[in-house]
């Protein structure tokens, strides 16, 4: 039949070309091919030693065997047909042309290798959720969202940028559409800003091998955030007492809204605004002042402690301490200062440096230790402050008995004697004993013991006490023997021995002496006398009062008018001037009485009285004092 013939034919021809010469062969044959979306694909393809029908097939599909290709109206075959050029055009190139395409020389039975056309379809600007200017809180976390349209071929890379530097923390993902296409891309950037983010921007790209330079979108950041505040104080460092200004300035968005002081946590009342004046004192050192900003957003706070200068200010006190013997002993006492205070211990009344710093330690105390110790800080840099603080040191110990001087005493008359006692804690009792006995207090026979508070008490030894034995009426035994004054306490005794002085009569010389003395003298006053009662005619004079004179020895004056039975007035055994060897004064008074003064004085006064004066009287009064016994002014 024909469609027999026909490859008959065919085969015969070839092979008599074959024996006539080379055979068809491809010099070209096309390759793959990827193109972009709406540009030309030209796909190669080039026979050697073949002038017969070429045809292209799309996906085995045959497009037809005319340069033109009718029916195709973006498709053309190019090239000399003579020199076996057949390359096949496409333009401009959609989706649909994406296909596998061969170059077939029908006549010689040749088809090239199949070339795959691929279409390239570049993304789109991305779109960025909330964009082109994104209203974000500073300090929170935030989800930025770039999205792509899903038929961009292939899928496209989203990535995100700031100031050409690459963000990391992007989360991709890419949504299907319900057939299981590819949808669109999404891609998500996590941040948390801050106020320095503000005005920002930010770029999301997509990038494909379609494109791949990308396509950009640019997204601002809008800030909110709380206020950002600076404090500031001038001058920061001062004497106590100077003023100060504290500044406190914020940025925020949206705008500050108030102001807020306060001091050591403490509202300062009345402060509104972003400036404060103070003066300063020492408790700005340790009580920062803060400012609080607030706005739409929240708020911020900031402090400062100012550095004062100040002298030091005593805190605590050095308390008294009371230590047994043998045992340590220690002080302390505070001050506060801005530098820190120097700190000095010194004994009161000594110049040496005990020690330094709050405490003090004396290490084995005994009774020698016992005092007033003073704790001293020097003043501070402005010369203001400082001071002393003192205490004392009790050492607990046997009792310090000292035996006070006492008074020499007459036989037979009045004596004392004393003790001074110092002890802490405080003696049990306080004892005197001699030979044949003791006492406590009372009175026993011619003994009575008395104690009473000392008016000055030794530092650090507890109070003192005197203790004082009163003896009536002295025997010679009491100046030849020794008193004991004796304390005990929980500690121990201590004791002290103490004996009489005894005073005797004025050495004969001196009394010799006053009497001859006082002879003269009345010797002289006799002679007036006896001159006075001539002249006036008289015989005697006589006296109103004989008990008011004094009978002086050897006198015989026909004027005294003292009587025989009155001889014995005013002494005991000798008839001479009245003497008292503790120089106590004897006066003779009016009714014949005597007086004791002072002992201390030294004199005694002998006054006799009259009667009222007249013309002729012979004697008016008569006085005397002596330095020892006997002293006539």
């Amino acid at each position: 039949t024909l469609r027999m013939r026909v490859p008959a034919l065919l085969l015969l021809l070839f092979c008599f070309r074959g024996s006539a010469g080379p055979s068809p062969h491809f010099l070209q044959q096309p390759e793959d091919l990827v193109v972009l979306l709406g540009e030309e694909a030209r796909l190669r393809c080039a026979l050697g030693a073949y002038w017969g029908l070429v045809q292209w097939t799309k996906s085995g599909l045959a497009l037809g065997g005319q340069r033109d290709l009718p029916g195709w109206s973006r498709y053309w075959i190019s090239g000399n047909a003579a020199n076996g050029q057949h390359d096949l055009h496409i333009r401009p190139v959609e989706l649909e042309d994406e296909a596998s395409y061969e170059c077939q020389a029908t006549q010689a039975g040749l088809r090239s290798r199949p070339a795959q056309l691929h279409v390239l379809v570049p993304p789109e600007a991305p779109q960025v959720l909330g964009g082109p200017s994104v209203s974000l809180i500073a300090g929170v976390p935030v989800n930025l969202t770039c999205r792509s349209r899903g038929d961009a071929r292939p899928t496209p890379e989203l990535l995100w940028f700031r100031d050409g530097v690459r963000l990391d923390g992007t989360t991709f993902h890419q949504i299907l559409l319900k057939e299981g296409t590819p949808g669109s891309v999404e891609s998500t950037l996590t941040l948390t800003p801050s106020s320095h983010d503000d005005g920002a921007t930010l770029v999301c790209r997509a990038r494909s091998q379609a494109l791949p330079a990308g396509r950009d979108t640019t997204i601002t950041l809008n800030l909110q955030y709380p206020p950002e505040v600076t404090l500031s104080a001038s001058p920061h460092t001062v004497q106590e007492g100077e003023k100060v200004t504290f500044l406190c300035q914020a940025t925020a968005q949206p705008p500050v809204t108030g102001y807020r002081w306060a001091k050591g946590g403490s509202p300062v009342l009345g402060a509104r605004g972003p400036r404060l004046e103070v003066v300063a004192d020492a408790s700005f050192l340790t009580e920062p002042v803060s400012c609080e900003v607030s706005n739409a957003v929240g708020s911020a706070n900031r402090s400062t402690a100012l550095e004062v200068l100040f002298g030091p200010i005593l805190q605590a006190k050095p308390e008294p301490v009371s230590v047994d013997v043998g045992e340590d002993a220690s002080f302390s006492c505070a001050w506060r200062g801005n530098p820190l205070p120097r700190v000095t211990w010194t004994r009161r009344g000594g110049a040496q440096v005990l020690g330094f710093g709050a405490t003090l330690r004396l290490p084995s105390v005994g009774p020698e230790d016992a005092g007033d110790y003073v704790c001293r800080a020097e003043p501070g840099l402005s010369g203001q402050g400082g001071g002393a603080a003192e205490a004392r040191l009790t050492v607990n110990a046997p009792p310090v008995v000292t035996a006070l001087h006492s008074e020499p005493a007459f036989l037979r008359g009045p004596a004392r004697l004393q003790c001074l006692v110092f002890a802490s804690p405080a003696p049990d009792a306080v004892v005197w004993s001699w030979d044949e006995g003791f006492l406590e207090a009372g009175s026993r026979g011619r003994f009575l013991v008395e104690t009473f508070p000392a008016p000055e008490s030794r530092g650090g030894q507890g109070p003192g006490m005197i203790s004082v034995l009163h003896i009536s009426g002295t025997q010679e035994s009491d100046f030849s023997r020794s008193f004991n004054c004796s304390a005990r306490n929980r500690l121990g005794e201590g004791g002290a021995r103490a004996s009489l002085g005894r005073r005797d009569l004025l050495p004969t010389v001196r009394i010799m002496a006053g009497v001859a003395a006082a002879t003269t003298t009345l010797l002289m006053v006799i002679t007036g006398v006896a001159l006075c009662c001539w002249r006036h005619g008289k015989a005697s004079a006589s006296f109103s009062e004989q008990k008011n004179l004094m009978r002086i020895p050897g006198s015989s004056d026909g004027c005294s008018s003292r009587g025989p039975e009155e001889e014995e007035t005013g002494s005991r055994e000798d008839r001479g001037p009245i003497v008292h060897t503790d120089h106590s004064d004897l006066v003779l008074e009016e009714e014949g009485t005597l007086e004791t003064k002072d002992p201390a004085n030294g004199y005694y006064k002998v006054r006799g009285v009259s009667p009222p004066a007249s013309p002729d009287s012979c004697v008016t009064s008569l006085q005397w004092k002596s330095p020892g016994i006997s002293n006539f002014p």
